[in-house]
């Protein structure tokens, strides 16, 4: 294909692309007597489009449940209940910090008073997140905090925005008119509680400290004690009958009063019926126990006890729980690495309470530990030969990188260009008991789940140099960081990928690393930390083989381009990757540089030019049965007839561009159609069309969960 203007040069790009700066369009005047044939006729068919499915009714509720036996904190819970009430009729949402030592039950404490207290007045919904399974060097990623929070509102994936800041303020949009709860476990600094505060509702921080910074937007602060004495007596009797020789008490004070130390106690005597409290009293005070006040020897003793009980396989579970830099573990994670008996395990730990079940919507269940029990099994785990625990790490990574190689290739497609070869077990093979997913959505949404137990797998294998799985496995979370805009994720993902293709001296690997990290920035508006990248990258070019990498490159210096105004250059960049997907035969990306090749001369005024492009990448998309690009295609087309004055063909390209992008659930593309729509409207003062497009953009923002501009 032969460009308007320019010469032939070469590049490939295949990588799904965003649509960047195509607003800036050049058009001619409207003279005010210019009108779109059939205006009626066209409202019509603005009114039969298919909009989304309207978000869930049901709001979500995500409190962790309530558990049968629980004593002693009606204080504690009338605290929270006459807090909330008073706090319910300000005018701003209101904040209250729940503090105490690990262990000692803060998080049932809310549990319990959502299920026990809790009148009905939250009807946007219990939002909940542990930040402590996303943290990472200390720090959490509340960008991806919040996007999670959207989805569960009900805002389709595609509207959820990429900074923080956007995701912040749609979250306060969406939490405005109904009052949402927030329970934010696991909370070490104000900073990272501040953005997940409900415009309307109340937040719940709890922490081992007291977060006094949050003091200065009014916060409350609750203090949860252990349990005194008495209570500690009532919660030990409320599992086993008093004993003659009252050794309740004693076991209170060797637990220091805290619930999941007495709870472990429990469950080690249900194990052993023949035995009586005093018994478990001599197991725990064989060394003349302290009970300091943080109570971490008291937690400690109960966790050895416990763990000297298990079975060999339910210790070996444990013990993988030391050795994983993860937070949660599946069945078929726990296989892979080697545990024997896998389910028997898992029900031991969850009967002993050294596990819980993971809320998600994904396919295999997940397990995670207290982090009082992940610490304790850490410490267990150190003691293994470093051989086996690098062993099992390694064994971890591998499982981690076929499935997330599986995950990828469902979700963007088998005919996406990837350098690692396709993945030697299957996904019966890696989880035979319980599929991982099925089909693109449920990969995705596994990948999602996975995402911080993949993350702290990849830096892990990043820290012991296994240089080729962290590429390959960089390579494959495109899938998940592109399309769920996980972009800080990516950046870290991506700069370890690098380092790690250049030990292991594959370049090729290393230009595609560079292009991630690069389409990372870029989506967060980083265009000269993006064009920084992208220069490295093309350094290389040089040095390898296959030239869909240099399109690649090319096709981001592109959208960097023409993100930051310089259409003319994007142009350029473009056009290489257009000629060399022709000089390819690869249709599909053909019409996909078309469509940037489009966009770039929308932007610089030469709407001509990019018709005469975009009208022959419309015929090979229709040619090919290319119907995906068709929405995207036709946007850009009534774009161009716009800046021709072209009013009334300009229209019929975006009311097709709705209808297809209707028909095939493109919701991003459909709203970009729309607004095109209503523009073309608005040129011509086709009040009956406006207001059709408006009324559709309305229905169409209630379906995907975002707030319309004139809401």
């Amino acid at each position: 294909m032969t460009l308007p203007g320019d010469e032939k040069a070469e590049g490939i790009g295949v990588d799904d692309e965003r649509e960047a700066g195509a607003a800036a369009t050049t058009h001619n005047s409207v003279s005010g007597n210019a009108v779109i044939t059939g205006p009626l006729v066209m409202a019509g068919r603005v009114e039969s489009l298919i909009m989304a499915p309207a978000p869930p009714s049901v709001a979500p509720r995500q409190i962790p449940p309530a558990a049968s036996s629980f004593v002693n904190r009606t204080k504690e819970i009338d605290r929270l209940r006459s807090v909330a009430d008073a706090l319910r009729d300000s005018r701003v949402p209101g904040i209250v910090v729940l503090s105490g030592l690990s262990g000692v039950g803060k998080t049932q404490l809310v549990a319990q008073w959502v299920a026990r207290a809790l009148e009905p007045s939250y009807p946007g919904g219990h939002l909940y997140v542990d930040l402590e399974e996303g943290r990472r060097d200390g720090a959490v990623d509340v960008s991806g905090v919040l996007a999670g929070f959207l989805r569960s509102l009900g805002v389709h994936p595609e509207f959820v925005p990429a900074g923080l800041g956007e995701r912040t303020a749609l979250f306060r949009s969406v939490t405005s008119e109904r009052h949402t709860l927030v329970v934010v476990d696991n909370a070490r600094q104000a900073a990272e509680v501040r953005p997940l505060v409900p415009a309307s509702g109340l937040l719940v921080a709890i922490s081992r400290t007291g977060l006094p910074a949050l003091t200065m937007d009014g916060a409350v602060t609750i203090g949860v004690e252990p349990l005194d004495e008495r209570a500690g007596v009532e919660l030990v009797h409320s599992w086993r009958v008093p004993d003659a020789d009252d050794a309740a008490r004693t076991l209170v004070r060797r637990c220091s009063g805290l619930p999941l130390a007495l709870r472990a106690v429990g469950e080690w005597l249900a194990q052993r019926p023949q035995l009586g409290l005093a018994d478990a009293v001599r197991a725990l005070d064989t060394t003349g126990l302290p009970a300091p006040q943080d109570g971490t020897a008291s937690v400690t003793t109960v966790l050895d006890m416990t763990y000297a009980g298990l079975s060999d396989h339910a210790r070996q579970l444990y013990l993988l729980l030391g050795c994983l830099p993860g937070t949660s573990v599946t069945a078929a994670l726990a296989a892979a690495a080697g545990v024997p008996a896998v389910e028997d395990a898992v029900g031991e730990l969850l009967t002993d309470h050294l596990l819980v079940v993971v809320r998600s919507g994904d396919r295999p269940r997940r397990f995670r530990p207290h982090e009082v029990v992940r610490a304790h099994a850490r410490q267990k785990a150190s003691g293994l030969p470093v051989a086996e625990r690098r062993a099992v790490l390694r064994a971890a990574a591998e499982f981690y990188v076929a499935a997330a190689a599986h995950a990828d290739i469902l979700v963007l497609g088998a005919g996406r260009f990837r350098l690692q070869a396709p993945p030697a077990r299957s996904l019966a093979e890696l989880s035979p008991e319980e599929r991982l997913f099925t089909d693109s959505a449920e990969a995705l949404e596994w990948l999602d789940a996975e995402r911080g137990n993949l993350l702290a797998v990849l830096r892990a294998a990043a820290y012991e140099r296994w240089d080729e799985p962290v590429w390959q496995l960089c390579e494959s979370l495109w899938a998940l960081y592109h399309s769920r805009k996980h972009h800080l994720d990516s950046i870290e993902a991506h700069t370890a990928g690098i380092e790690a293709a250049r030990r292991c001296g594959r370049t090729d690997a290393e230009v595609r690393m560079r292009n991630q990290l690069a389409r990372a920035h870029y989506e967060l508006g980083a265009y000269e930390e993006a064009g920084r990248e992208l220069d490295r990258a093309a350094a290389l070019l040089d040095r390898v083989e296959d030239a869909r990498l240099s399109g690649m490159i090319h096709e981001t210096q592109g959208l960097v381009a023409l993100a930051a105004g310089r259409p003319e250059d994007a142009y350029a960049l473009f056009g290489r990757a257009l000629e060399a997907n022709a000089s390819r035969a690869d249709t599909h990306g053909v019409v996909v540089q078309s469509y940037n090749v489009g966009q770039a001369l929308v932007a610089a005024g030469r709407a001509q030019d990019a018709l005469d492009v975009l009208d022959e990448a419309r015929a090979a998309a229709v040619g090919s049965g290319d119907v995906s690009m068709l929405p995207r295609v036709d946007i850009v087309r009534a774009r161009a007839l716009r800046g021709l004055n072209r009013l009334g063909p300009a229209a019929e390209a975006a009311m097709r561009a709705a209808e297809q992008a209707s028909e095939r659930k493109q919701y991003a593309k459909l709203d970009q159609a729309l607004g095109v729509l209503s523009q073309l409207a608005a040129d011509t003062s086709d009040l009956t069309l406006r207001a059709a497009c408006e009324a559709k953009l309305r229905e169409l923002h209630r379906g995907v969960g975002v707030p319309s501009e004139d809401d």
